[in-house]
């Protein structure tokens, strides 16, 4: 059995050839996911389909495998220079292959629809871009192709020509040949889905919006460093695409691939971003003379074809093309520096990826081959060591060598004399500047409409006169290039180095990330800083022409576009999303003018709690009661509650989508101790009462109650999703009213005639462990556990997700009652059924639900599916049954009527949202079905106790969750539908669990949680009293109290001089709540930590035992740094990156100057890419049974999808990049691996933060991939990082820190580095023990791993002892016959020879001293291979061995298949006549790529 490293590909095509039942995979499993396929699909008839590997070696229908080099090399150059800098990245690099899946099944019509939709789309949207159907990577594909075809000895390079089609999937009735494609793009109508499937459409409206401040927004993005000019890697679609020459005036020509779906105006975005072009804006392309439009699509130009001649011609300038000019020239000086990440704007944020690979991982580790084996210096900083207690924090945010800014002017700013007078403007001066160059040269610049000239004026002194010599320049750059030689210099260098970052590093992310930390900045003189916060910002925004955006009318049209098939889907969502996040900055903004006095409230002369504001055609309102709204729910406290459930229900209404039902755009904003609730506005809501637009729900809560036919309609469709039930409650005039929802929820028509539905905040039902009834008593489970517990406010209600799996857990119960009973009669002991009627309410109920209750709980996680799986087969058997015998229908109404559902014939449970809400009252017909509710509600209160609290902390103890901070443990808690404020209840179960030790991580994440939390809530009353000046002094004072050592720090009242003492005090736009007050000055340690005492005691229900911080730390095992991190994101305070000396009895840790900024903390509604999402489970679900290579085309289709509902920055990409990494990892094509997990990596820094735990997790996975392709310094740096991050974040006592050292002594292993490597192992070892307990196979492992370095140290005894520990371990678990404890006995019987061994030599020296004649001791320096062997078993990566008959198996299958294919390709070219002529189109790519497929196939391949 060879042990090949078999790229799996190999594996499945080999599976393929050996079985012939691949087709059965291939075809029937796919199809339920992706509906009916078109029998046209596919051509080769003899070949069996595999939809989505258009070329994927074998199975592409077309002509797959022979011709995979091309593409090979077309991938390399893509995908690793300009691919890894395009940031459609993982869409355009190697991620689009397998669209064939989505064409081919399509709905049959939706031929015209695709073609429809593309073409009509500049009308109504940007333009959409094709281009990252650069299926010129076939990336993958087509290189583990090459590496087969390699193997089989079969690469014959003249089938190369038609290659680039073969990832062109043929759509529709595939009979012209990939050939007669390439020449005429305008004959082929199914392109157009091609290219807008596989094409990134996703910026396609930012970039429109965008276009005039952004360089580059998209895929046609930088060339790669070395390769600037030839162009050619800017856009490949080698589908269709051809390539044209570019004349630029003062460089070289160049030529450019462009594709005929483009835009020209895509072409004018690639030369803004191009190094040597990038200074140009106000320029048009001329072909022959004639201009071409902006907005016209490359295919429709006349006489533009392979090898035209495109000119770029200056055109003069305008006011607003100078604005643009200029804001594009700072936007090229400022591209390095990270001002705008650290301020939080512009949607920046920060990555240090690049400080820790030094840019070595962009060429995939070409550079760095050979086994870099030089001495690298492996000793990481005492601070990673484990042991050590610093927390350093400056680590946290390292210099980036980058950032030290190039200085190339000193000012460039807007100046004083503008805007110019009449008399000049009719000479043509646009507008004045002003600069100062870095030789300290002050000039004044005029832009006129020709370019930029130097002209006479001075700072005090007008002359607009030219000086001579003027330098009369079309662009700024230029004319600055020529007076200032340090400018022409620093410029240079600066754009070099800005097309060499990573593309994720600069694309912005679509919600704004904030940083908690920011080292000092100078704050530079910024021209268009000031403008925009002054100018075009507040009032409206830039991109539309003359108005401010109608967020309603964008939002809801969004909403209406078509979504009958995938392509309109995709567009669908792409608006909605885009929308979505525009939406949500322009709701931030607002909200923090609100906050800051800066906008004037409708209702001025009301007091300041009651004001309401429009802005930026958003209404925000603040979290207070207003008009005693609340009064009987809690007042202030649940109307600050009010508005995150509301947007909980908005966004599940939104999830369900239901045609005609219209929700607000909604932003929840925290700043500065304030809610603001920002919502787009009904049109015509503010012309009329609220009174008269109401027609559904009620505006009192209940009293006057009214409904509408078109409404229940509407909300019908919503109940079943969501488990609302629809019922009937009583008016103030005694008339019943049918609902289909709360009485809350109010129903408007607003002009437009949409309905809209608003107040969402009771859409799930009370929770009743914190809603006291009097007369109502819970279920035992919760009276046990000491509820119901009066909260502060009466809103609580239960999750959507508590709410589904109390269904699944009723519909477990449901089958298990009526297959007993089924079971029953068939034995024909048939029990009278009232037996179980009489006991029903209760007992059969919370009885079964106990021993189902942990598995339940659990269940969400796949833990079920078993179960899952025997409910089905039951609901089977009662289905068949149920028409023939009336006594299975009494079983199904028995079982019905046990688990409360509300059909008597089938399982249907549902909710009623009103029941125990104050002030409703229900019809008397109704009252039976009212008890039946209340219980069910009962039952789902029990259900959270006694399932999903105890199935949370049982996966905790399994390590089936693994949070590492407050925000992983709050997601893992909500993913099971336990509300924060049983935060308490889950501390005091892990306290009494018999695995209390194994828990220790989660308890001090929870204490820590807690008293954050507690500490928030004190946090937010105490800034509300703050007025803008004391702000950093009050927030300084607070962290003092929390978290300094230092017994009584003294608050700094803002400065004297500064206050008046006559000071007029009625201030009319004062911030909601500023009266003057200092009340915050006089907090003392001991207070702040009695009241967070108190809340925690109050809100979670758990007593804390600590008077102070240094006592919470101790008892608890905290650390300061962590507690600092956790209040700083959850307040949105930022600190000014020190270190800080929490410890110091002598002086407080904070001084106001450490207080950087306050950030707001933003919540919203995520829309999701639904068809995207479903083809990355499949994806996951094809991997788990094994098919990788399915899998990895469905993941592959999922990230294009992504990518082009998303754009490129997103979470969910996040994930699909990570695993495809994996995928490619396992199946051997390391580059591939590194190259998509360096993207995962810059991702979660970009889009989650620089130290969230999902990103420690992509720095370990992206250690891996560089130690197998031998990158070992960077391996070990990255690990080095994480471990520094995961110190910082949670602290050296976590299970993850076991693996993650286990990891770093691996490495330190295979450079030899054993004692710095032992101490990693033993400390991942102490980790394993304390965690998965002394006898798990983890430990086992653990302790195998350190025997080997004592091996390796000749320390014989010590290895033996602890190889003996582990063998042990392995023989009870696993018995004496396992393959485990048989390696472990084999490696103990080496160990003891080479002691002997040992122990015999140093008996001879000792015997005949140095004379002594001493035979070679063979010490063992362990292999890379051996080394990397062990890190995958540890990170849990299995390969397949292949043995040498398989491989014989696939090199004849290679053959086969490519007889096929030639005959196949004869018999097109005879059908087609006039395919020669586009040939030489993708002759030069085809050629340039020979050499790298020739050489590269023998890299990764199959190392034996």
């Amino acid at each position: 059995m060879a042990w090949a490293r078999v790229c799996a590909s190999c594996c499945w095509q080999l599976a393929e050839a050996v079985l012939p039942t691949r087709t059965g995979v291939g075809a029937e499993e796919r199809t339920p996911l992706l509906g009916p396929a078109p029998a046209s699909q596919s051509p080769g008839p003899s070949i069996p389909r595999d939809p989505g590997t258009p070329n994927a070696g074998f199975s592409c229908p077309s002509h797959g495998f022979t011709s995979s080099d091309p593409p090979l090399g077309g991938y390399r150059e893509v995908d690793l220079s300009a691919g890894s800098s395009s940031p459609w990245g993982p869409g355009a690099t190697g991620a689009s292959w397998p669209t064939a899946v989505l064409l081919a099944d399509l709905e049959q019509d939706a031929r015209q629809g695709e073609c429809a939709l593309p073409r009509a789309a500049p009308v109504g949207l940007a333009p959409l871009k094709p281009e990252a159907s650069q299926s010129s990577s076939p990336g993958l594909t087509g290189c583990m192709g090459a590496r087969v075809v390699a193997e089989a000895g079969t690469g014959d390079s003249g089938s190369a020509e038609p290659e680039p089609e073969s990832c062109l999937p043929r759509c529709g009735g595939g009979s012209e040949t990939p050939e007669s494609r390439r020449g005429q793009p305008p004959t082929a109508p199914e392109l157009p889905s091609v290219m807008l499937l596989n094409g990134d459409c996703p910026e396609s409206l930012k970039k429109e919006e965008r276009a005039a401040e952004l360089p580059r927004e998209n895929g046609l993005d930088e060339a790669e460093p070395g390769e600037e000019t030839t162009g050619q890697e800017v856009i490949v679609i080698q589908d269709t695409g051809f390539s044209v020459k570019i004349l630029a005036p003062g460089i070289e020509p160049f030529s450019l691939q462009v594709s005929p779906q483009e835009m020209v105006q895509e072409i004018h975005q690639v030369l803004m971003d191009r190094e040597d072009t990038c200074h140009r804006t106000c320029f048009s392309l001329h072909l022959d003379g004639n201009m071409l439009d902006h907005f016209s699509e490359l295919r429709s130009v006349e006489g533009l074809q392979e090898g035209s001649v495109l000119r770029v011609v200056e055109e003069p300038y305008t006011v607003r093309e100078a604005r643009i000019h200029v804001r594009h020239v700072r936007d090229l000086l400022k591209s390095l520096d990270p001002s705008d990440a650290f301020n939080g704007v512009d949607c920046n944020s920060l990555s240090f990826l690049s400080v820790f690979t030094d840019g070595d991982l962009g060429d995939s580790g070409k550079r760095k081959k050979g086994l870099e084996m030089d001495p690298i210096d492996c000793t990481p900083p005492e601070y990673i060591l484990p042991g050590s207690r610093e927390r350093p924090l400056c680590p946290l945010q390292p210099q980036n060598r980058d950032w030290k800014p190039l200085q190339c002017l000193k000012v460039l700013t807007m100046s004083g004399w503008n805007p110019p007078p009449g008399n000049r403007k009719m000479h043509g001066d646009l507008m004045y500047l002003f600069v100062i160059t870095a030789e300290d040269r002050q000039v004044s610049i005029t832009a006129s409409t020709r370019g930029f000239y130097l002209n006479q004026s001075t700072a005090y002194h007008f002359n607009p006169k030219p000086a001579s010599p003027r330098f009369l320049s079309h662009s700024l750059v230029e004319l600055l290039n020529q007076i200032s030689p340090t400018f022409k210099k620093n410029f240079a260098v600066l754009q070099k180095k800005r097309v060499q970052r990573h593309p994720f590093e600069r694309i912005a992310t679509p919600f704004q990330v904030y940083s908690w930390t920011a080292p000092q900045a100078e704050h530079a003189m910024d021209c268009v800083r000031a403008e925009d916060a002054y100018t075009s910002r507040l009032g409206y925004e830039e991109h539309i022409p003359g108005q401010t955006r109608d967020w309603n009318e964008e939002l809801q049209t969004t909403r209406e576009l078509p979504r009958k098939n995938l392509p309109e889907r995709l567009l669908r969502e792409r608006a909605i999303f885009k929308v979505h996040s525009d939406f949500t900055a322009a709701a931030t903004r607002g909200a923090m003018a609100v906050i800051d006095g800066n906008v004037m409230a409708i209702n001025p002369s009301e007091e300041t709690k009651m004001q309401m504001f429009i802005w930026n055609n958003i209404f925000f309102s603040l979290g207070f009661d207003v008009r005693d709204h609340y009064k009987d729910f809690g007042g202030d406290v649940a109307a600050y509650v009010a508005p995150t459930n509301d947007l909980n229900g908005v966004r599940t209404y939104n999830a369900v989508d239901v045609e005609g039902l219209y929700t607000l755009g909604t932003v929840v904003v925290d700043y500065r101790g304030y809610r603001v609730t920002a919502q787009s506005i009904i049109p015509g809501i503010l012309e009329r009462d609220q009174e008269q637009s109401v027609i559904y729900g009620s505006i009192d809560f209940g009293k006057t109650v009214m409904s509408h036919p078109r409404y229940l309609e509407l909300l019908e469709r919503t109940s079943r999703p969501l488990k609302i039930l629809r019922h009937r409650v009583l008016n103030d005039r005694d008339e019943e009213v049918e609902l289909c929802s709360s009485v809350e929820c109010k129903g408007i028509i607003g002009n437009d005639g949409r309905h809209y539905i608003l107040d969402l905040l009771r859409t799930f039902p009370p929770d009743l462990n914190f809603l006291p009834v009097p007369g109502e008593a819970l279920p035992e489970e919760c009276t046990r556990a000491g509820f119901p517990r009066a909260h502060r406010h009466k809103l609580c209600c239960l999750r959507q997700e508590l709410v589904d799996a109390f269904v699944e857990h009723r519909y477990l119960l449901f089958m298990k009652l009526a297959a007993l009973q089924l079971m029953q009669q068939k034995a024909g002991r048939m029990e009278s059924p009232s037996t179980l009627e009489n006991g029903d309410s209760l007992s059969s109920e919370s009885k079964p639900e106990d021993p189902p209750g942990p598995e339940a709980g659990s269940e969400e996680e796949g833990g079920g599916a078993s179960g899952l799986a025997k409910v089905k087969e039951l609901a089977e058997t009662i289905a068949s049954d149920d028409g023939t015998d009336p006594r299975s229908r009494e079983v199904i109404r028995n079982a019905c009527k046990a688990v409360g559902s509300i059909s008597s014939t089938a399982f249907d449970v549902r909710f009623n949202p009103d029941i125990f809400s104050p002030g409703v009252r229900f019809p008397e017909s109704c009252q039976e079905e009212v008890r039946d509710q209340k219980q069910l509600l009962k039952d789902a209160a029990a259900f959270l106790l006694s399932c999903q609290i105890p199935g949370l902390v049982k996966d905790c103890i399994e390590h089936a969750v693994l949070p590492m901070d407050g925000a992983t443990l709050a997601e893992v808690m909500r993913q099971r539908g336990i509300n924060m404020r049983y935060l308490g209840k889950v501390l005091d179960l892990v306290l009494r669990s018999p695995a209390r030790e194994q828990l220790d991580h989660i308890y001090k994440i929870g204490i820590g949680e807690l008293i954050t939390r507690s500490a928030k809530h004190i946090f937010k009353t105490y800034l509300q009293g703050v007025e803008l000046s004391g702000l950093s002094a009050a927030i300084s004072h607070f962290l003092n109290c929390f978290l300094s050592s230092y017994p009584n720090p003294v608050a700094h009242l803002p400065a004297d001089e500064l206050i008046s003492k006559k000071r007029n005090r009625r201030r009319r736009n004062r911030p909601p709540g500023a009266a003057d007050n200092t009340a915050w000055a006089v907090m003392t340690p001991q207070e702040l930590w009695k009241n967070i005492c108190q809340e925690a005691k109050n809100y979670f229900d758990f007593s804390l035992e600590c008077e102070t911080v240094d006592q919470a730390v101790e008892t608890y095992g905290l650390q300061k740094i962590t507690l600092l991190r956790e209040i700083s994101l959850k307040t949105g305070i930022q600190i000014l990156l020190k270190e800080y000396s929490f410890d110091s009895r002598h002086k407080p840790a904070f001084t106001e100057e450490d207080v950087l900024n306050i950030f707001p903390v933003v919540k919203h509604v995520n829309p999701k890419a639904s068809d995207a999402f479903h083809f990355f489970q499949s994806g996951q679900a094809k991997v788990q049974q094994g098919f990788l290579k399915e899998g990895c085309e469905l993941i592959n289709e999922a990230l294009n999808l992504f990518n082009n509902v998303y754009g490129a920055m997103h979470v969910e990409i996040c994930a699909c990049l990570r695993l495809l990494a994996r995928l490619h990892y396992i199946m051997g094509d390391y580059a591939e691996a590194l190259s998509n997990q360096q993207k995962a990596v810059l991702m979660s820094e970009r889009v989650m933060g620089i130290e969230h735990p999902n990103t420690i997790q992509e720095y370990m996975h992206l250690a891996l991939y560089c130690f197998a392709s031998s990158q070992l310094s960077t391996a070990l740096s990255l690990l080095y990082r994480a471990r520094y991050l995961t110190l910082l974040v949670f602290g050296e006592d976590h299970p993850e820190m076991a693996l993650l050292d286990n990891n770093i002594g691996l490495v330190l292993h295979g450079v030899m580095e054993y004692d710095l490597s032992l101490r990693f192992l033993e400390n991942a070892l102490a980790v394993s023990t304390k965690y998965h307990g002394p006898k798990s196979l983890k430990v086992a492992l653990s302790h195998h791993l350190v025997a080997r370095v004592y091996e390796s140290k000749a320390e014989f005894r010590s290895a033996l002892q602890h190889e003996k520990e582990g063998y042990t371990i392995y023989k009870t678990q696993l018995g004496e016959d396992h393959e485990k404890t048989k390696e472990s006995s084999e490696y103990l019987k080496c160990l003891t020879q080479q002691a002997v061994a040992l122990q015999r030599t140093m008996n001879e020296i000792y015997r005949n001293g140095s004379s002594a004649n001493i035979p070679p001791l063979k010490f063992t320096a362990p292999s890379m291979a051996s080394v990397l062997e062990q890190l995958n078993v540890i990170n849990g990566i299995l390969f397949i061995p292949l043995s040498q008959k398989d491989l014989e198996n696939l090199k004849a299958e290679v053959a086969r298949r490519q007889q096929l294919q030639e005959a196949n390709r004869n018999r097109e070219k005879a059908e087609e006549p006039m395919v020669t002529e586009p040939e030489p189109a993708g002759a030069p790519e085809d050629s340039a790529s020979q050499p790298q497929a020739a050489k590269d196939p023998s890299s990764p391949s199959l190392q034996g």
